[in-house]
């Protein structure tokens, strides 16, 4: 990123420092986040939770460069995000982060391979070595053979796993994933927490995810639950810390 000056040494991976966020104005505010801190190390793998409104979905949007916090500090590697254009908070987004999404979000006419190839085609990597990525990423996944497949013709789990094979094709070093079993059912869901764990243990991808599932949120490490916009208690899972 030769954009900007990233120094990662000593230092956690993401830190927030008393994050606010605060939508509107006057008796019209709403204050979603009230004074977030919070470190997230390299190589983690980290569950969030809390009810709705509790402010766990605008501190996702902040780590992942899709919203800016009214005040506080957002360091990642020791930058200073805060201190970025939108095009360096894009930039960042595009380089550092994967995103995986409850509806999956793919392109409804097109198949998994081309799916997959999206974010490369807007890094302008050529078709060939594109088109092998995206074979490996979608192998990665445990879905050879279904290349073609458009996501009409996939189950909503293989839809999930497409949606992964898309994040990782970058290699990220951030993979971002908002409630990622929450159209599954429970086999399918567990099969995706074991993906995202696969990819967090043998690759070190730092891992960060939302979800109202206890049970899915003990494959991670750490748990994080939000209260009226601020971290209520953090705890070690033992299934997670044990993997």
């Amino acid at each position: 990123m030769s954009a900007m000056t990233i120094e990662s040494a000593g230092q956690a991976l993401i830190s927030l420092k008393d994050i606010t966020k605060v939508y509107g104005s006057g008796t019209a505010a709403v204050h979603a986040l009230r004074g977030v801190d919070l470190k997230i190390e390299a190589g983690e793998f980290v569950a969030v939770m809390g009810p709705s409104g509790s402010g766990k979905s605008t501190c996702m949007n902040i780590l992942g460069c899709l919203d800016t916090p009214t005040s506080g500090t957002y360091r990642f590697k020791g930058m200073d995000v805060g201190s970025l254009s939108r095009d360096g908070r894009a930039l960042l987004r595009r380089n550092y982060f994967g995103f995986v999404f409850q509806g999956f979000n793919l392109l409804s006419r097109t198949s998994a391979l081309e799916n997959v190839e999206l974010p490369l085609i807007y890094r302008g990597v050529p078709a060939g070595r594109r088109h092998e990525r995206a074979r490996d990423a979608l192998r990665a996944v445990g879905l050879e053979g279904w290349e073609y497949h458009t996501p009409a013709e996939l189950s909503g789990g293989q839809q999930q796993r497409v949606a992964i094979a898309r994040a990782m094709v970058i290699e990220p070093e951030v993979l971002m994933a908002d409630e990622p079993t929450g159209n599954l059912d429970s086999t399918r869901g567990r099969e995706i927490m074991e993906l995202l764990r696969s990819f967090n243990a043998e690759r070190g991808v730092t891992v960060v995810m939302v979800t109202h599932d206890a049970g899915m949120a003990h494959y991670a490490q750490r748990t994080v639950r939000f209260l009226d916009g601020l971290i209520d208690s953090e705890e070690l899972n033992r299934k997670g810390a044990a993997s």
